[in-house]
């Protein structure tokens, strides 16, 4: 494992991957499906479940690394607290705006080393585009079959912060945030890693989140903010601009859940 390294060919992979993902989920998303329940009682579709088995599979067939997934996240802390490198996946990210079939869902993999995302493709199937970010060499926008570097560099100027923030999910904690930043904001209603993924291009200016989330929501878009120039940090609803704040880390402990966080460009 020593001798491991992101290559163009293993992101290319990624991107392929996602994508097959993305038709599995798509072939469902066009027609009725069943909705089971999870543990959590949160929606568990037929799509999770498909796009799960092909990632999983693939992944395997391309590296010998462990892959903690969404659907199979019952690995336990004793064997994941030895893993400096691994796959984090979330499926199908926005199960709720699936369900709704408003196309705001994503198919996320990313690469977590030593606690830090290295690597993120985030695939939405409906939109046709994918994020990609290689972190230390490139953010790009992959759509319809073009391919547009990306930056955390908003696309005008504005004394009006453009706020990206949950459909699905709303806490009153946002409102204290917001008033922290100053000035005018706009808030932008849209669900899964897409959030991410508007502050990574620069049609957004910040993503605060004050609600809950697991490590596979955020990962792989977390490493196309990186890659695009932008942090994800720590947030503290106080002082949400906080240039001290600790970055958002990875596998540091058993839960797999997200303090709140801050992604900024």
């Amino acid at each position: 494992m020593s001798s491991f390294e992101i290559t163009q060919t293993l992101v290319d992979s990624v991107v392929k991957i996602s994508q097959e993902a993305g038709d599995r989920i798509m072939e469902i998303y066009a027609k009725d499906f069943d909705i089971y329940e999870k543990n959590d009682a949160s929606p568990l579709t037929e799509a999770d479940l498909a796009a799960h088995l092909h990632i999983l599979e693939s992944l395997n067939r391309i590296s010998d690394i462990p892959v903690l997934s969404e659907e199979s996240s019952d690995i336990s802390w004793e064997t994941r607290k030895s893993w400096n490198r691994y796959w984090l996946v979330d499926p199908l990210d926005g199960t709720k705006e699936f369900i709704k079939k408003n196309g705001e869902f994503t198919v996320n993999i990313a690469l977590i080393e030593y606690g830090e995302p290295t690597l993120g493709v985030v695939h939405a199937p409906v939109l046709e585009t994918t994020y990609v970010g290689w972190v230390g060499v490139e953010a790009y926008k992959l759509h319809k079959g073009s391919r547009e570097t990306i930056s955390t560099k908003p696309h005008q100027s504005s004394d009006v912060w453009q706020v990206v923030g949950s459909r699905s999910h709303q806490s009153p904690e946002i409102n204290k945030v917001l008033s922290a930043l100053g000035g005018e904001n706009k808030l932008i209603a849209m669900g899964s890693s897409l959030k991410l993924c508007c502050v990574a291009d620069g049609t957004a200016h910040v993503y605060p989140r004050v609600g809950p989330t697991s490590e596979w929501d955020t990962a792989a878009a977390h490493a196309v903010v990186l890659a695009a120039g932008g942090k994800v940090t720590v947030l503290n609803v106080d002082k949400p601009l906080d240039p001290d704040a600790s970055p958002l880390r990875y596998n540091q402990k058993e839960s797999v859940l997200n303090p709140f966080f801050m992604v900024i460009s």
